[in-house]
């Protein structure tokens, strides 16, 4: 099982599951731990191969990923803690599990709230995901990797949260980080499949404004999903909940307690 931690709250009902992208680690979500527990259950996982779930599980997980077969991770610890249903925040690939695992068991997901979300790769991302499977047996990984970072996150401000999650990867050793990076043969058909289907679950997408290779297809996927909205901030790139905290923190717990208000209404 994933490495997990937990933060219960002496009466509040509702959980909160964190899920953090490629690269990364249950770490990087410290500044919304220290808010949201006090007013959520709060989750946070180390996906498989990162952070402190790299230790004890290589040998437990199969040789070949899937984007379903990690996200039956998640949903392996969310049945082991007994979570019956939770909100859901992702950043970048996190944001791909979510919506997976909304897809193979909506039942768990009350909302998603996903940040730096995914939902099409443009020309751009495409060549250069192609350049990193042509390369990935020569170029050592965290070549790779740090150059992905820059591409993505390239500008001055964007600094801070690209060298974090360059330090979270350093911990990957290189089989698991190829392993993660087969996962991009998969990725189109799925994106596709996600920006066709309005799927009935409240949905937040939180985006930077400098997040120039994934900003514009959500734009397009908000203004045909009825159940979706879209909150941008300015002067911020792909790594939102890091580069502006505290506006992450508090539109991501505005939309959670709005849709506790509906629910209690509806009970009325």
């Amino acid at each position: 099982m994933l490495y997990y931690n937990t933060y219960l709250h002496e009466t509040a009902k509702d959980w909160v599951t964190f899920v953090h992208g490629a690269g990364g680690s249950s770490t990087i979500w410290y500044k919304q731990v220290r808010v949201f527990k006090k007013y959520y259950n709060v989750l946070i996982l180390d996906l498989r191969g990162h952070g402190r779930s790299k230790p004890s599980l290589g040998k437990l997980f199969k040789n070949d990923y899937t984007f379903d077969c990690v996200t039956k991770d998640i949903i392996e610890v969310l049945e082991y803690l007994k979570i019956k249903k939770s909100h859901f925040v992702g950043i970048s690939l996190g944001s791909i599990l979510i919506r997976n695992l909304a897809e193979k068991k909506p039942d768990l997901v009350k909302s998603m709230v996903l940040g730096g979300a995914i939902l099409k790769l443009d020309i751009r991302s495409q060549l250069l995901m192609k350049f990193g499977n042509v390369c990935k047996s020569i170029i050592p990984y965290m070549l790779l990797y740090k150059l992905f970072a820059f591409i993505i996150m390239p500008r001055k401000n964007h600094k801070r949260s690209r060298l974090l999650f360059i330090n979270e990867a350093k911990k990957l050793y290189q089989k698991e980080f190829l392993k993660w990076f087969k996962l991009t043969s998969e990725i189109n058909p799925l994106l596709r499949f996600f920006r066709t289907k309005d799927i009935k679950i409240p949905t937040l997408y939180v985006m930077g404004a400098e997040d120039h290779l994934f900003l514009p297809p959500i734009k397009r996927v908000v203004q045909n999903h009825t159940h979706s909205s879209l909150f941008v901030i300015k002067k911020c790139g792909h790594v939102v909940n890091i580069e502006q905290p505290i506006i992450f923190n508090d539109k991501t717990i505005t939309f959670i307690n709005s849709l506790n208000s509906k629910s209690t209404n509806a009970e009325l």
